[in-house]
């Protein structure tokens, strides 16, 4: 079905209607959204899929994920859920994340869902131990440092004096050149 004329022209109006009411979605998510909702139809009315297409309403679709996504804004902000909140630009764990990267590219041989895996658990771990200082669960599993958060800080600190580099995109645009790779748009 994907590789239709029907199917790109539905994901290109789709898309165009989302931008006419300031919505915007990544182009997987509306693909996925159009396929099932033209197979769904499909098989609801017992017919091919080719002639599900007459059904399809793009203006309607991004009406409903125009809606969709305004209801859940709208419930996460009711229900206290936000962004989290960024580190402040010099925090010495942020740098050893950012650091990584480049690191992380060479030793997967460019395995980018490796190295955003490895930055989401480095980030998710920097976040429990700066947030859950008192967790039980976590005792005697942080080093010499323990629960001392400042401590943490001044070890990394030491370890990597020039933390502010990292903070600095040309740096590390070069640095991730520098392991072989680079990341561009196709």
């Amino acid at each position: 079905m994907r590789k239709t004329k029907a199917f790109k022209e539905a994901v290109a109006q789709t898309l165009a209607e989302l931008a006419h009411r300031g919505v915007t979605l990544a182009p997987s998510t509306v693909e996925d959204t159009i396929e099932k909702s033209v197979s769904t139809v499909a098989e609801q009315l017992r017919i091919q899929v080719r002639s599900a297409w007459r059904y399809f309403d793009a203006a309607a679709l991004a009406d409903r994920l125009a809606h969709s996504v305004s209801a859940f804004e709208e419930s996460s902000t009711e229900k206290g859920v936000g962004q989290a909140p960024m580190p402040p630009i010099d925090n010495p764990e942020l740098a050893l994340v950012l650091a990584g990267v480049p690191d992380s590219l060479a030793q997967t041989g460019g395995d980018l869902y490796a190295v955003i895996l490895n930055v989401a658990v480095n980030a998710w771990m920097a976040g429990h131990i700066h947030g859950e200082d008192d967790c039980a669960g976590c005792d005697g599993s942080r080093g010499p440092a323990g629960h001392d958060w400042q401590a943490r800080m001044r070890t990394i600190t030491e370890m990597q004096p020039n933390i502010s580099k990292w903070f600095d995109r040309d740096v590390w645009t070069r640095a991730v050149n520098d392991a072989g790779y680079a990341v561009t748009r196709r």
